[in-house]
């Protein structure tokens, strides 16, 4: 199964954002399982994944992603299973969920925020060690994995690339997603890979900025007034309008939820808005780039 474990920039690579092998392998599990106990009462249900989504709120997409442990549960499925299921299976469900929480390592987190992105509906980023998973076309995504230590065998390179791909198709299948992306001006100017990645990659980025739902912005390289000091930072608006975080680095990964340090992250990023170029002028300056290339 591919598995981008890098979640918001792609910069993790492998078996879980550094939560070890062990735990992510006992995590992989109890993720199956579960899947497979929300299949089982489904069926019980003689409830389809299209009906059982309408009933929960999700995309049957995103129900057959956890069936197939591909994906975290979240808090909402749990609560708003008992209607669609009855109180038994809801009572089932939330049993097998804590042995997820048990469980739950560095390398959930991950799965915990490809959820909450895919069901998002605003996404904001800001990066200034990689462009942002979501925005990188195919030969940037290569030459990163190429880069990667220690290095990938060539079928954990394609599946890395496969799932990032995929990972992509969020900006065509939420339309009425708000997208917002905060990038260092340096990584643009830092040509990685090479001339003929940037400018697939300058390519890619006026491309998606055509979107009516994305909005892009490059920090200048001189810019003395500069909030993102802390580092890169995701966040999220779910449905019920509550605002989760996600950071990561080196391996590691964090999901932030508590109320008062996602406000903080979101205070950062709304101040670096105002220091960083319109959209309108990122857009003049990524033709400008393209076309000195």
């Amino acid at each position: 199964m591919a598995t981008d474990n890098g979640g918001g920039s792609g910069a993790n690579v492998g078996q879980g954002g550094g939560g070890g092998g062990n735990c992510e392998s006992e995590l992989s599990d109890s993720l199956k399982t579960f899947g497979a106990v929300l299949k089982a009462l489904r069926e019980e249900a003689r409830l389809t994944q299209e009906q059982l989504a309408s009933l929960v709120g999700y995309s049957a997409a995103y129900v057959a992603k956890i069936e197939q442990g591909r994906r975290f549960p979240p808090r909402e499925l749990l609560d708003r299973s008992e209607q669609a299921l009855g109180a038994v299976a809801a009572r089932v469900l939330g049993a097998a969920a804590k042995s997820l929480t048990r469980k739950a390592g560095l390398a959930s987190w991950f799965l915990q925020w490809a959820g909450i992105e895919e069901a998002a509906i605003s996404l904001y980023a800001y990066e200034g060690r990689v462009v942002p998973g979501l925005l990188q076309p195919e030969p940037y995504i290569r030459a990163l994995f190429d880069r990667y230590l220690p290095p990938l065998t060539e079928e954990q390179s394609e599946q890395q690339v496969a799932a990032r791909l995929a990972r992509q198709q969020l900006l065509i299948d939420r339309p009425n997603t708000t997208f917002s992306f905060v990038i260092e001006q340096a990584l643009l100017e830092r040509r990685m890979g090479g001339a003929a990645v940037t400018k697939a990659l300058l390519d890619r980025l006026i491309a998606v900025g055509q979107h009516r739902n994305v909005e892009l912005q490059v920090m200048p390289l001189l810019q003395e007034e500069h909030s993102g000091f802390e580092g890169e930072m995701y966040l999220a608006e779910t449905a019920d309008h509550r605002w989760v975080g996600y950071v990561e680095g080196h391996g590691t990964s964090m999901l932030i939820s508590d109320p008062k340090s996602v406000s903080h992250v979101l205070q950062r990023y709304g101040k670096m808005r105002s220091q960083a170029l319109s959209h309108q002028a990122t857009v003049s300056l990524l033709e400008e780039m393209r076309g000195a290339l």
